[in-house]
């Protein structure tokens, strides 16, 4: 009894002892999906503002590919020592559904990270080329109708936010649209402009400039109420379409982490993203900070994740249709 009792004292201390010290090194925050998208235009701001909480360096890493799976299932898989995190998006709750749908083992399960804080919570905007015909969502939804499968739409990856969103809207809306995916957000943008798509959900962030430019033209919003930055802009909703998403981005750990070590970071992405500069940073990307720290964000998680579960077995494998 007594060396069991002593074990434990020695390992709670050795646990508190590694808090004190951490972080000895640099941080490696991993971006599932290349730069220029949501993860990375929050990611990289967060990161550069956390260095001053930790003492260290935090250290951006792009990692994408399959919508994002490969970087999340690689922090999955990350020693649980508080030197891997994750910038994550709400994709990390569809990959393990979309998986079994299809028959497949899923990568990762949400059961093996531990978040640490939402930070930001953007509804996407469907984005048309400024030079396409479509004028309002009317002209839309009638085009996909007359021609079914020949009005095509980029996005971040199969299964992806984008993907998600989109299909959510083809749902709703009883037309069939053709899927074009790309390795992140930056490049599903990157080909409606270059006139490669004709459709993205993109989110307000990342689209903003191209919409103040008048290089794109947005036709709804898949809010439940008109975007402050877009208030021209109807919701899904008001037109008739029961169609809502919100691409969020949150902070992750891998399970198992210490519990001093995951205080210590929640300590530090408060600080970060309730900073002057990092508040800054969000506003000139036209996206707000949402911030919610693990408790909270714990709640908003399950609950989403539980709403798109439900999305997914609608749409059901990719192709089906």
């Amino acid at each position: 009894m007594k060396k069991t009792l002593i074990a434990t004292v020695l390992a709670a201390a050795s646990a508190l002892a590694f808090a004190q010290d951490y972080p000895t090194k640099p941080v490696q925050m991993v971006a599932p999906f290349p730069p220029g998208g949501v993860a990375d235009i929050v990611g990289r701001p967060l990161a550069a503002a956390m260095e001053k909480s930790l003492k260290q360096p935090v250290l951006v890493v792009n990692r994408p590919g399959a919508g994002g799976a490969v970087g999340m299932a690689s922090v999955a898989k990350a020693p649980a020592d508080g030197y891997t995190i994750l910038i994550a998006l709400s994709s990390i709750s569809i990959f393990p559904v979309s998986d079994r749908i299809n028959g497949k083992t899923p990568a990762y399960e949400l059961k093996d990270f531990e978040p640490i804080a939402l930070v930001t919570a953007d509804p996407t905007v469907l984005v048309v080329s400024a030079d396409s015909p479509w004028k309002t969502l009317k002209d839309f939804v009638e085009t996909a109708k007359a021609h079914p499968g020949k009005v095509n739409y980029s996005s971040s990856g199969v299964y992806g936010t984008l993907h998600v969103a989109m299909e959510i809207f083809a749902n709703a809306a009883g037309i069939q649209m053709f899927h074009v995916p790309y390795q992140g957000g930056g490049p599903a943008l990157t080909a409606l402009l270059g006139g490669q798509v004709h459709a993205l959900a993109s989110g307000p962030g990342p689209a903003a400039a191209q919409i103040r430019g008048g290089k794109v033209r947005a036709l709804a919003a898949w809010s439940t109420e008109r975007l402050k930055l877009l208030p021209d802009i109807p919701t899904f909703k008001e037109l008739g379409y029961d169609a809502e998403f919100y691409i969020w981005s949150g902070v992750f750990v891998p399970a198992g982490t210490p519990a001093p070590v995951v205080s210590r970071l929640r300590t530090a992405v408060r600080e970060a993203a309730l900073s002057p500069e990092f508040k800054a940073a969000m506003d000139k990307a036209a996206s707000p900070v949402t911030y919610l720290d693990a408790p909270e964000f714990r709640k908003y998680w399950e609950r989403d994740a539980k709403r798109l579960e439900a999305a997914l077995h609608k749409i059901g494998k990719v192709g089906d249709k």
